[in-house]
């Protein structure tokens, strides 16, 4: 395979990872606020979320192995797990290994789920939105394509998507925060009644 050849691929996997990552959060947060989606039982949606995230991992792997293999600029295999470490775009590169490790985490402790327990796999899988943002902020930052107005509008698209829904779920959590105290209040009143 030429270095070019590497080079469209890895742009190609970059710009996957990150449309397949946006919808793999939205999903997420639609599993969280119980939301059905069209043609699909509910549990069509937790199982969507999984297999989805599996197929982003997938091509976050192939953009790695991609990037380490191409030789036009030298990113080694421990770059790509420790992050700040490479001689080239440190920073930049840095925050996608971080949100690399980030999902791994996710990764693993979701495939460990019934043997670590809910409560401990739940706090760890909320670095699946720590590790979206540092992923976006490192294809912002070190992919050849920002700026140019195809990867603006996707980038744009995906923050709006993530953003709203995210929205959408602080307003389900506010609300639920507010009738909880409520009912809970009816319920003693009617236990001393």
């Amino acid at each position: 395979m030429t270095s070019e050849t590497l080079w469209y691929a890895n742009r190609a996997t970059g710009a996957v990872c990150l449309v397949l990552f946006t919808v793999v959060v939205l999903l997420g947060i639609a599993v969280r606020l119980r939301t059905r989606l069209p043609g699909l039982p509910r549990f069509g949606t937790v199982t969507l979320h999984r297999t989805l995230s599996l197929s982003a991992t997938a091509f976050l792997a192939l953009h790695i192995a991609v990037a380490v293999v191409d030789g036009y600029v030298s990113i080694g295999v421990v770059d790509a797990f420790v992050p700040f470490v490479s001689d080239y775009q440190p920073l930049w590169l840095g925050l996608g290994t971080v949100a690399l490790d980030l999902m791994l985490a996710v990764l693993v402790t979701s495939l460990l789920r019934e043997r670590i327990g809910h409560r401990t796999w739940r706090a760890v899988h909320w670095l699946a939105y720590a590790s979206w943002p540092v992923a976006l902020i490192h294809g912002i930052g070190i992919g050849t394509d920002t700026g140019t107005d195809w990867m603006t509008w996707l980038t744009v698209s995906c923050v709006a998507a993530v953003v709203a829904a995210f929205g959408i779920r602080l307003a389900h959590s506010a609300r639920a925060a507010r009738r909880t105290p409520a009912a809970l209040l009816c319920t003693a009143e009617g236990a001393h009644s």
